[in-house]
């Protein structure tokens, strides 16, 4: 389609006129690796938010239903990215692929005080939620979804300048 002397493509239209959403979710089932035992399933809610366009969000369901227990870690999405390919990760969350033989294709290590746990992450969903999150916020806009002088406002116990 001819639009101002420059060819577009359908895709291309579709996205300029369709709001990016605030925030991406998505349930993943993940295997909890239990040494000298089998797995054992765990279901997992991954989030993105532009609010904070650096992070996501996995929510770990601990009880039998979705309003039970959850435990919640927020971590780089570039650390998730990075894992998919190599090795990434140093301290408490530590991600790098698999060998795909157990039909998960990412180890995710996540230590605390409280303990350590090993999981097995289905790599297509994960690519699959990573790509959304970069859609919304591509690699090297994240800075643009942040508000630099109210958050160093927040800091400093200032209040933020508002324009009139």
């Amino acid at each position: 389609m001819e639009l101002l002397g420059r060819t577009t493509t359908a895709i291309e239209e579709a996205r300029t006129m369709t709001p990016r959403p605030a925030t991406i979710s998505t349930e993943l089932g993940l295997h909890l690796i239990i040494p000298g035992a089998t797995t054992m399933p765990v279901r997992t809610a991954l989030s993105y938010d532009i609010a904070d366009p650096y992070a996501v969000q996995v929510r770990f369901h601990t009880g039998p239903t979705e309003d039970g227990d959850s435990v919640e870690w927020t971590f780089a999405r570039q650390l998730l990215t990075d894992g998919v390919a190599g090795p990434a990760g140093e301290g408490d969350v530590r991600v790098w692929p698999s060998d795909g033989s157990t039909g998960f294709g990412v180890s995710l290590s996540l230590s605390s005080p409280s303990g350590q746990a090993l999981f097995q992450v289905p790599l297509r969903e994960l690519v699959d939620f990573l790509t959304m999150s970069y859609e919304v916020v591509p690699t090297g806009a994240e800075s643009n979804h942040i508000d630099v002088d109210g958050e160093l406002a927040l800091l400093l116990g200032a209040q933020p300048e508002t324009e009139v």
